[in-house]
């Protein structure tokens, strides 16, 4: 059986439906899925075994510039693609309407997230079936029962697997021993202060415990630089591809992790992960996995705003007691370095066990 998966983006929304393509394999013998993936995360699906072959999508690209793209012939190279492979079944896992376009170049029938359970209605009239989903679960069972319903096996009940080989990925990493801060996130709310990473780093090297810093723009790379100024042991790593990142991912022994795609990769790893939510729901879109350990900065109001700016106006008292200029977003004063560092000491000293 030959299934087209359709999942194009975020990261995290990549790495959340790895555990169902787990289940299928091994629900159905000798099932494979094609991937339309957008081109920056391209390199997650290959490391999955279930996965035939990664059709790279361009569409953030594409609209910044769509006569280009038309001129080109991307866009005709890539609906013919679509079109060369006969498959069995769609599996729109996405829900939006971008997503339920590209299921027209295919003739197959379309499986997907009815309008009460789609992020946006309208893609379920595209959907041959249309599949109820429930909210108010986590993003990786929602996926996982989709597929269930969409290849007729039922939802394993046993925590979602990855499918993803963490020794082969971390090569020869695997035998040294670093954490890894990963302080770069998309919303501005999802910071944790930069002033309580450099604390962290800072107590990090009192306790002979080796940092690394991944970056990934201008602004991560001057924050991981402040971050790691004049500290021995705390090291400002190269921008990297996808798999060199997943590698030094996979050699860690632990991660301190925003809400970030590279949180839910180090999940996908089974690296022992310390992840600190403010704005937003760990419940639904937190990291996966045995190994993860979630702290919420459960300020009582206005947490989780779900807000990608932080719109909160602090009291007079609060004003008094906290810098407002290093210690925003003001949620976060509920998640104070010594608390993350009594966490990442117990996940350190797990993990060694």
């Amino acid at each position: 059986m030959r299934v087209l998966l359709i999942k194009t983006s975020s990261m995290g929304d990549v790495i959340h439906t790895l555990p169902a393509l787990t289940d299928a394999q091994r629900a159905i013998p000798g099932v494979t899925f094609d991937w339309v993936v957008e081109e920056g995360f391209a390199e997650i699906p290959a490391w999955h075994p279930a996965v035939a072959e990664i059709i790279p999508v361009a569409i953030r690209r594409w609209r910044k510039s769509p006569l280009q793209t038309l001129r080109s012939g991307e866009w005709s190279r890539f609906k013919a693609r679509l079109r060369t492979t006969p498959y069995d079944l769609v599996i729109d896992a996405q829900g939006l309407l971008k997503s339920a376009l590209l299921t027209r170049y295919v003739k197959a029938p379309v499986v997907g997230l009815n309008k009460a359970s789609a992020r946006e209605p309208l893609a379920s009239r595209f959907y041959t079936d249309a599949m109820d989903v429930p909210w108010g679960q986590h993003a990786v069972e929602r996926v996982r029962q989709l597929f269930a319903a969409a290849l007729g096996y039922s939802v394993p009940e046993q925590t979602g697997d990855y499918g993803l080989d963490r020794r082969s990925l971390a090569g020869n990493k695997s035998d040294l021993r670093y954490v890894m801060f990963l302080h770069g996130t998309t919303w501005d709310s999802k910071h944790w202060p930069e002033s309580y990473w450099r604390q962290l780093a800072e107590w990090a090297v009192s306790m002979g415990i080796q940092v690394r810093l991944p970056w990934g723009n201008d602004v991560e790379k001057a924050r991981a630089e402040f971050i790691a100024s004049d500290l021995s042991g705390v090291d400002v790593l190269p921008r990297m591809s996808l798999a060199g990142m997943a590698s030094m991912l996979a050699g860690a022994s632990a991660c301190v992790a925003v809400d970030t795609g590279l949180g839910h990769l180090a999940a996908a790893l089974d690296v022992p992960t310390l992840s600190l939510f403010g704005p937003t729901n760990p419940g639904f879109t937190g990291a996966y996995g045995a190994s993860q350990r979630h702290l919420a900065a459960d300020y009582p109001a206005c947490v989780p705003c779900m807000q990608k700016q932080c719109t909160y106006k602090p009291t007079a008292e609060e004003a008094h007691q906290f810098d407002l200029q290093r210690e925003q977003p003001f949620c976060f004063t509920r998640l104070k370095p010594q608390r993350i560092q009594a966490e990442l000491l117990t996940l350190l000293k797990q993990g060694a066990n």
